[in-house]
């Protein structure tokens, strides 16, 4: 089964809480770059290897620039890993909650999937994330769409578990609390770390991701990219992203405003009945025991405001909702005390 993603919905004057975009727009000097960029040079090519882009994520992630990779967003990043990685005739194991791309790749590359269930209370035991013969390991850290993140010790211990297999951690929400591994590279060959500028740099238009690992690993990713698109990021994806990393003082500021907001709609959802799982993510994950999930969604989306319902069934009865602006966070708030009642 393909993917399929949230709603993007043509009406106007919709409180949009459903596909953990960035409430905040990107940085100003983002916007300058690339408006900069489009007034020059858009009848060449881009640089295939976006070098600046790269040399600059390296330089923040003490990190060599042949040790990033850049691709059209994350998901294109983790379609060339999957690929690139996982195509071994042995199960690739993963969460039975988690990023469903992940079983979609599997079924396009034919790759069989190990699934592990979720331990008690949607966490993540990395225990239990092996199987008797395996191609690797993928997770999402924080996990999508629990928010629930993994300390970096237990990222660790995976790797130690697994030292012979190339180990996937996606960390597409990681800047909003959440422990990234990349500080692991240097000392775990079989470790690949994902990120997006979709979220916590307010990129989701832009179309950027990135992969870091040792050489090896970011070699395979290239041979498959090469053979595929050898010039994936265009010149105003690379000037915009590239701003993006360089306005550090910009992307701490919306990330800390993304928290607050969470901290207080996790507060406000409890007093309203909601059980609500412990977020490091841009997004809650709760339930209100007293109604079904799928008919608080649609009475909420007939009050213009639309959040994410699932319908796997062990999360069935939860909403994904994401964080915000303030005033965004009051209008569902809103939406719910009339509904409840």
């Amino acid at each position: 089964m393909p993917y399929v993603p949230g709603e993007q919905p043509k009406l106007v004057k919709l409180t949009k809480l459903n596909t953990n975009e960035n409430p905040y727009p990107p940085s100003p000097q983002v916007v300058a770059a690339i408006q900069t960029a489009a007034e020059q040079g858009l009848q060449l090519y881009p640089d295939p290897e976006s070098v600046a882009l790269r040399t600059e994520i390296a330089r923040q992630y003490g990190l060599q620039m042949d040790q990033v990779f850049i691709g059209n967003s994350s998901d294109e990043v983790l379609a060339h890993a999957f690929f690139a990685l996982f195509q071994q005739g042995a199960p690739l194991v993963m969460p039975d909650v988690t990023y469903s791309f992940y079983q979609v790749y599997c079924g396009l590359y034919g790759i069989p999937m190990h699934i592990v269930p979720l331990a008690e209370g949607l966490r993540v035991d990395v225990e239990m994330l092996t199987a008797p013969e395996l191609a690797g390991v993928v997770i999402a850290n924080p996990n999508a769409p629990t928010g629930i993140g993994l300390p970096l010790a237990q990222i660790e211990r995976l790797l130690q578990i697994h030292p012979q297999h190339a180990v996937l951690v996606d960390e597409a929400y990681v800047d909003f609390g959440g422990e990234s591994a990349v500080g692991l590279i240097a000392r775990y060959p079989n470790l690949l770390v994902t990120q997006t500028l979709s979220k916590s740099r307010s990129l989701a238009g832009l179309r950027v991701g990135l992969a870091c690992g040792q050489r090896p690993l970011i070699e395979a990713l290239e041979r498959v990219k090469n053979s595929f698109n050898s010039y994936p990021l265009g010149r105003l994806a690379q000037a915009g992203a590239l701003a993006a990393f360089e306005d550090q003082a910009y992307f701490a500021q919306t990330c800390a405003a993304v928290v607050h907001s969470r901290e207080g709609l996790v507060l406000q959802l409890e007093d309203m009945g909601f059980e609500v799982l412990p977020s490091q993510a841009n997004f809650v994950f709760a339930r209100q025991p007293q109604f079904d999930a799928a008919e608080l969604a649609a009475q909420l989306r007939a009050r213009a405001v639309l959040v994410r319902h699932f319908k796997q069934a062990r999360i069935a009865q939860y909403l994904r909702i994401s964080v915000g602006t303030p005033a965004q966070c009051d209008t569902l708030l809103e939406a719910l005390a009339a509904i409840l009642g």
